[in-house]
């Protein structure tokens, strides 16, 4: 959904106090699916809409029609601009976003401001990847975006134990299904998967915020993936004849074919990003391929395995005559 027709969607609420979805479409000039579902983002983005059923129902606003949005509370105007803020930042959105900036009370500008860039989705994913949830501490560091506060992030990559650190939480971005927090750090800025985040504990003190930031420039930086970081890991295995056209044609040119062993199969090695998305690309082709290192590798491989024994074993010996 477009955020500029989600504003313009609360606007004509405000402006007619009830509404209907055939109304709705006809002013936006959408079909009447959509405008139904334009309402009930805003019922989930937090804002005062409820819809009344029946003859002479339709939509409207908590307290009655209003006129512009300075009866909004807070927690309203951070809820409307984390949503219009999270479509994207073309042009016509910017411009669409400042303007209602100042239709809002000047004490609540800066929390309207700060929520307009608090979130993005990544415009570039075409993966259709449904939404996961942002785990535990997802409003924490939502919470602490808005209010500029420093957190004490606890964080576990795959394999490794939790560790914690301060950082600087600057925006959420939501990339294929999976949403990110981007911060800065001793090191500068870095990204975090929020389904991957331990704890969030605020410290009380004030975000630093790198000068002049913006949050779609930062993550593009982050998102970039040069030469050296798609094959920052390799992965060693011993693959059968029958395997190798298969493997060529999994990984391409960052696939080396080594020595013939004596048992017949090939040793051959392959390059990617991580070591856990090695072993899974290469977990498909099953007993034709053995990893024997690193042994990080033959871990998650392990534990691929027992989670989908887990989770097929049964309808096998169901099935299986």
């Amino acid at each position: 959904m477009r955020a500029d027709r989600l504003v313009a969607a609360l606007l004509f609420l405000q402006a007619r106090g009830r509404v209907t979805a055939a109304e709705l479409a006809a002013e936006l000039e959408v079909s009447e699916r959509t405008a139904r579902r334009d309402l009930e983002a805003l019922i989930t983005s937090g804002l005062p809409v409820y819809a009344q059923r029946g003859r002479g129902g339709g939509w409207r606003l908590v307290g009655g029609a209003r006129t512009d949005l300075t009866g909004l509370t807070l927690p309203e105007v951070r809820a409307l601009f984390l949503a219009a803020g999270a479509s994207g930042a073309s042009p016509e959105l910017r411009s669409a976003l400042r303007k209602l900036v100042h239709a809002v009370p000047e004490p609540l500008r800066p929390h309207a401001e700060a929520a307009s860039r608090a979130r993005i989705v990544d415009e570039l994913d075409r993966s259709r990847i449904a939404v996961t949830a942002g785990g535990p501490h997802h409003t924490a560091l939502e919470r602490a975006v808005l209010d500029g506060v420093r957190v004490e992030l606890g964080y576990a990559r795959p394999g490794e134990e939790p560790h914690e650190r301060t950082v600087d939480p600057l925006g959420l971005v939501l990339k294929a299904g999976r949403w990110h927090l981007v911060a800065g750090t001793a090191d500068g800025l870095r990204s975090f998967r929020l389904g991957r985040v331990t704890s969030a504990a605020p410290t009380g003190e004030p975000v630093r915020r790198p000068a002049g930031f913006d949050l779609a420039g930062a993550w593009r930086s982050l998102a970039t993936r040069p030469e050296d970081r798609l094959l920052a890991a390799t992965v060693t295995a011993h693959a059968e004849q029958d395997a190798l056209p298969l493997l060529q044609r999994l990984f391409g040119e960052h696939l080396s074919i080594g020595r013939l062993l004596a048992d017949g199969r090939r040793e051959v090695e392959a390059a990617g990003p991580s070591v856990e998305v090695l072993a899974a690309r290469l977990a498909g082709l099953g007993s034709r391929v053995e990893v024997v290192g690193p042994p990080r590798a033959r871990a998650h491989l392990a534990r691929l395995g027992r989670e989908l024994v887990a989770r097929y074993g049964a309808l096998h010996e169901v099935t299986t005559p």
